[in-house]
């Protein structure tokens, strides 16, 4: 007969095994624990207008403790230089993309057909194993996916959520100049960047959120908040144009303690979640922003908690 006790041994260290990273933390000390920084990021435009083709990661893990590469604890963000004649191939495991186009001309091939490109242009990609990027002439790209938050999860994208999408640059201006005619006078002018897959959200794509953003000359915009991250491109801008970020506001509804993020042509800076904002123009030139935001996602979990200042 055989004995019976090695296999209750070997039950007891099995049970021991799911037992032993079963953890407890007293309730107080650990509902709202300390989590790493995100703090005000820049990225300048030097970093795509020299070298050889080649993606240029936007990379904080660091700062934010992750184990794989991130701008954010949802978005990863980068800048792509392609020259003439060449070809680039990306493969981010991701279920959104967005890619604008700094400079130049050239076409993205990808399992669901090819988009041809141009400077100003802006077009999204769904979930696909990878995309090739050709470029006729030097050209340089902004792009920003959801990979990071994929990794969090310990997933990989199984399905397409929308078809890729081209905004034109001669579409975007021209939608941006209708609400600019439509609202004379306002103090916030932009255009939102939309899928029909998303009714709800009303954004980009399901993670994803875009707002093609004028700031006229001579205007300065009171501060507002949201608790989605803002990635955002300077797509045109003279001098002393800047936004002011910080935590809180005074009295008079002034951010207290402010950093400076100047905007610079072709550049880009992190705004952290729920800082309070505000984007001032004290040149005679008009400029443009692209904020690229986690905002989709954000909106669908209901906790954007979108606040300005009247």
């Amino acid at each position: 007969m055989l004995s019976r006790q090695p296999i209750e041994q070997i039950q007891q260290q099995s049970q021991q095994q799911w037992q032993r990273h079963a953890q407890f933390k007293e309730y107080m000390s650990a509902v709202n624990p300390p989590m790493p920084k995100i703090e005000v990021n820049f990225f300048d435009h030097t970093l795509h207008e020299q070298g050889a083709t080649r993606v240029i990661p936007f990379d904080l893990s660091a700062q934010l403790e992750t184990a794989y590469p991130a701008s954010t604890p949802n978005l990863m963000a980068n800048f792509i230089r392609i020259l003439d004649g060449t070809s680039l191939r990306t493969d981010a495991q991701a279920t959104s993309h967005m890619f604008y186009v700094i400079k130049g001309c050239g076409r993205t091939q990808m399992q669901n057909g090819t988009i041809e490109w141009k400077e100003g242009d802006l077009f999204t990609l769904p979930a696909v194993p990878d995309a090739l990027h050709s470029a006729s002439c030097d050209s340089a790209l902004y792009w920003v996916h959801d990979q990071p938050l994929l990794d969090y999860l310990g997933v990989m994208p199984k399905q397409q959520h929308f078809e890729p999408v081209l905004y034109t640059k001669d579409v975007l201006d021209n939608e941006l100049a209708k609400v600019r005619a439509e609202g004379t006078g306002r103090n916030r002018t932009g255009v939102l960047l939309s899928n029909p897959n998303f009714p709800l959200t009303m954004t980009l794509t399901h993670t994803l959120w875009s707002l093609y953003n004028a700031l006229p000359a001579g205007i300065a915009q009171k501060p507002h908040r949201h608790n989605s991250i803002a990635v955002d491109y300077v797509v045109s801008a003279g001098p002393d144009t800047y936004t002011l970020i910080g935590k809180s506001l005074d009295e008079n509804g002034q951010i207290v303690d402010p950093i400076k993020a100047p905007w610079v042509a072709g550049s880009v800076f992190i705004t952290p979640p729920g800082w309070w904002h505000s984007h001032h123009n004290l040149s005679d030139e008009d400029a443009v922003v692209l904020p690229i935001q986690d905002a989709g996602l954000i909106m669908n979990m209901q906790i954007l908690d979108f606040q300005y200042v009247k």
